[in-house]
């Protein structure tokens, strides 16, 4: 499978689970054909660490503010994030508004004020997005119709370009993303022969609408997950990498009964086509 190349549109090298030694994160997984890898930020205090290590990796990277951090943000953080934007408008790396949206799983974030605090930021974000001319990378976790009126709120019905993170919705709610121009991103939650509705919907959806990631060290994949029982008993919860984006790939190959160099090939040129500025960055790449 050396022709394969793959592109993980979500993982986050920067966190503390990886370490310092994220070279050797990133190199197993271009060992494994994974070309390029697009690291959203979560909130202020990691823009510049996101932004380095995209430039020392040679892959990209996305600012924002994510809905689990909005109880600790500034009231001038969204100043700070127009602030960014700004700063690194002509950045290539830079290539999305991101990691931003609604959480509705988090009870604290389901009431006051937190409720209105996040959808705050959203909306903000979004409007950022649109001023400055990038596509969104969204969390979409049990709010799927809220961040759906957000975008048609915000953008006046208008597409998008941009990606609805960890996907798990009905197929009326995908069809609603993909109408509005965004892609479905996938990953190691469709692993899991239990995740009956979302591995349907992996394999029925529109193959253009789908983009694969990994959203690491997160979202590990079922060879990778310990229950809470196995992790008492000692056993350490895998790490999941970047590294572990084929092996994804290749269940959901098969849930469609395609070969894996056909998926690689169809989301890749997908993630170009959610993440615009990613062609500039992978020149003489034949997708």
């Amino acid at each position: 499978m050396s022709n394969v190349r793959w592109i993980d549109t979500h993982c986050h090298l920067d966190a503390q689970e990886f370490g310092p030694p994220w070279q050797k994160v990133r190199a197993q997984a271009a060992m494994n054909n994974v070309v390029h890898c697009v690291l959203p930020a979560v909130h202020v205090a990691n823009f510049d660490a996101v932004r380095e290590l995209a430039h020392a990796g040679a892959d990209s990277y996305c600012l924002g503010i994510h809905p689990l951090y909005v109880a600790q943000a500034h009231d001038d953080d969204l100043d700070r994030l127009d602030a960014a934007l700004t700063e690194y408008r002509d950045d290539p790396r830079l290539v999305a508004v991101g990691e931003i949206g609604l959480d509705y799983f988090v009870p604290e974030l389901c009431a006051s004020p937190l409720r209105e605090r996040q959808q705050h930021f959203y909306l903000a974000q979004l409007k950022l997005a649109r001023q400055h001319g990038l596509p969104v990378v969204l969390h979409v976790r049990r709010s799927v119709d809220q961040v759906l009126k957000g975008l048609r709120s915000v953008g006046h019905s208008q597409t998008w370009h941009g990606i609805a993170h960890a996907f798990n919705g009905s197929t009326q709610q995908a069809q609603a993303f993909i109408d509005l121009g965004l892609k479905l991103g996938f990953g190691g939650a469709l692993t899991f022969e239990r995740a009956l509705q979302l591995r349907r919907l992996a394999a029925s959806l529109p193959l253009p609408a789908i983009v694969l990631e990994t959203d690491s060290p997160d979202m590990p994949p079922h060879w990778l997950y310990k229950t809470a029982e196995q992790r008492a008993a000692g056993e350490p919860q895998g790490i999941n990498s970047p590294a572990e984006l084929p092996r994804i790939g290749a269940e959901l190959a098969a849930l469609r009964g395609i070969s894996p160099e056909s998926l690689a090939e169809v989301t890749t040129a997908n993630a170009l086509s959610a993440l615009p500025g990613l062609r500039a960055l992978l020149p003489g790449q034949t997708f």
